[in-house]
């Protein structure tokens, strides 16, 4: 982690944070989710690098130490895939791996549909290849507490429900929650942070010391960003219809990730009906796998990378 070296770099007019580590002739370029930033891909960036690979991990804009846009209300998800090719254009890298957790799996597929030739391939972690639009997550079908309904609610619900709390005590309840198999729902009287237990304990891979670093890097950023994108642009259309990934891609899945409860989710990865849109995937499976695998079981999910990386590093 010492070795890990931090600057910032200009792309499209903001200041990203870019964690950087190793310097061999491949790059890979980790895009992290939600409540995640930098320091979720802390164990990949160091295994990847100790393979000869340039590692690299940003915060997405309005997130942790990267700059606030100026009007985030007008930001879409299609602003994350420009940073993401601006930013190899500024590092001058020509092609790289795109490793996407959560949400950053969105980013990381349209990249290499818009934008083939500066992608060697892409691996992803929970969330297979989704088009963000009305069709992305199917709210209708879950009841009306369903957390991605709640926080996409006009401004001020999330906000106060969020607002009761610190900023370490909302990522402490998070990861907790998430880490579960059950999707988190609230019943009519509550907000999401209600379904905490004070009582339950951080899962045994998080340390209280990550939980510091990831309420420093919230504190600084707060959840004004992360509120817009992902999940109150998840359901806006990009204009893309029908887009392909050729490059060489991989999905790894715990099969007790929540999000595999999605309406119609595991029979879209399951059944191959993902390799519509991603041809040239392989799908992995991780038995006692949950939502955050790069930290639950970070050397099965740094060998998994590291063999995909070396199979198609030409």
């Amino acid at each position: 982690m010492e070795n890990i070296q931090h600057k910032h770099v200009e792309v499209r007019g903001l200041k990203l944070h870019v964690a950087e580590i190793g310097s061999g002739p491949k790059a890979v370029v980790f895009l992290h989710g939600f409540p995640e930033i930098w320091y979720t891909w802390r164990h990949q960036l160091v295994s990847v690098a100790s393979k000869g690979y340039r590692a690299i991990a940003i915060d997405f804009r309005g997130y942790g130490l990267s700059e606030q846009p100026a009007e985030p209300e007008n930001e879409t998800f299609i602003e994350l895939v420009h940073d993401v090719v601006a930013l190899l254009d500024s590092l001058a890298i020509d092609k790289a791996f795109l490793v996407g957790k959560d949400f950053g799996a969105l980013p990381a597929y349209l990249v290499a549909a818009l934008h083939p030739e500066r992608v060697s391939g892409v691996i992803t972690l929970g969330i297979p290849f989704m088009l963000p639009g009305p069709s992305a997550v199917q709210n209708h079908l879950l009841p009306e507490g369903f957390y991605i309904s709640r926080w996409q609610e006009p401004v001020g619900r999330a906000e106060a429900d969020f607002g009761r709390f610190d900023v370490k005590t909302v990522i402490r309840n998070i990861y907790i929650l998430f880490s579960r198999s059950e999707i988190p729902i609230a019943a009519a009287d509550q907000e999401i942070m209600d379904l905490f237990d004070p009582a339950t304990p951080l899962p045994p891979w998080f340390s209280e010391e990550d939980l510091s670093v990831y309420a420093s890097l919230y504190e600084k950023s707060g959840f004004r960003y992360p509120l817009r994108v992902p999940y109150r642009t998840l359901a806006v259309d990009c204009g893309l219809t029908d887009p392909k990934v050729s490059a060489p891609s991989l999905l790894i899945v715990g099969e007790k990730d929540y999000v595999l409860k999605f309406p119609g989710i595991e029979d879209y990865i399951r059944t191959g009906a993902v390799k519509h849109f991603v041809p040239d995937l392989e799908i992995t499976y991780m038995a006692e796998g949950n939502h955050f695998v790069p930290e639950q079981f970070p050397e099965q999910v740094n060998q998994l990378i590291i063999s995909f990386l070396d199979e198609h590093a030409i």
